[in-house]
């Protein structure tokens, strides 16, 4: 997908991959962009940014995981630009955790990686068949493809999204639609750094080396343009799911000395 022309919405905009997409996209020359972020002050601060680039934009606070909300951002979204051509369902959390950990806990982490992306689909896809294209970039993770040290609801949640992005891809994808799941290895965001604050610092650790988000959007803009479903952003990652593949017993036990070193 070429960005020139198009009507682009992204959650998860205030900061971090959502904003460093924004203001790349920008540099495309989009027909319009929505911003969306539970920061509303975020997604505006955001917003200014890429208005001052020459690019029609609008804000709006947004929690994901109410339809209500993802049905509210659509309808501006149209409102203000016309059909939309790609959705980025960006937004997610990173919830640190084992089998222990509060229902609600698993709740939160199930609620905004996975059922976000669900409510996204439903809310844009009616349109986007009717008229045979559009397209949803959904961000997942490399968790989803490999795991997450010390964060079950984290890895489990980015599991479930992966597999929804690849269903979508699979029944939608000849009816015009086209579908990329992101998934980044540690990146540079506010994300990250919370997470590292409230003990995950074992998940951040082994998702190797941290690249910025500009750096990500570099990629993601490449990968649209060849309509790619999975879009990596370290070398490392495809190796690392094609050995958990191929030998997953051989897998499981290299990332056990990652748990319990000694």
């Amino acid at each position: 997908m070429k960005l020139k022309d198009k009507t682009i919405v992204i959650t998860g905009a205030a900061n971090g991959i959502g904003a460093a997409m924004a203001l790349r996209f920008a540099a495309e020359r989009p027909a319009g962009l929505l911003l969306c972020d539970l920061d509303g002050e975020g997604a505006r601060a955001v917003a200014e940014k890429v208005g001052d680039l020459g690019v029609p934009v609008e804000a709006a606070a947004c929690d994901v995981s109410a339809r209500d909300d993802i049905d509210r951002i659509v309808e501006q979204a149209r409102d203000r630009f016309g059909p939309i051509d790609l959705f980025c369902s960006n937004a997610g959390i990173i919830v640190p955790g084992d089998e222990a950990s509060p229902v609600a806990d698993w709740d939160k982490a199930w609620s905004v990686n996975v059922i976000a992306h669900v409510h996204a689909a439903d809310a844009v896809l009616p349109a986007m068949l009717e008229r045979g294209s559009g397209y949803l970039l959904n961000t997942v993770s490399a968790a989803g493809l490999l795991t997450s040290l010390g964060a079950a609801p984290y890895a489990v949640s980015k599991h479930a999204a992966l597999a929804f992005a690849e269903w979508l891809a699979i029944t939608y994808g000849s009816r015009g639609i086209g579908v990329s799941a992101l998934c980044p290895q540690a990146v540079q965001t506010k994300m990250v750094s919370d997470a590292m604050e409230r003990g995950a610092a074992s998940a951040v650790a082994s998702s190797g080396e941290v690249i910025t988000a500009e750096a990500v959007a570099e990629i993601v803009v490449a990968a649209l343009g060849d309509r790619r479903f999975l879009i990596l952003t370290h070398d490392g990652t495809q190796k690392f799911a094609e050995r958990r593949v191929a030998d997953t017993d051989r897998w499981i036990a290299s990332m056990q000395k990652f748990v319990n070193p000694n």
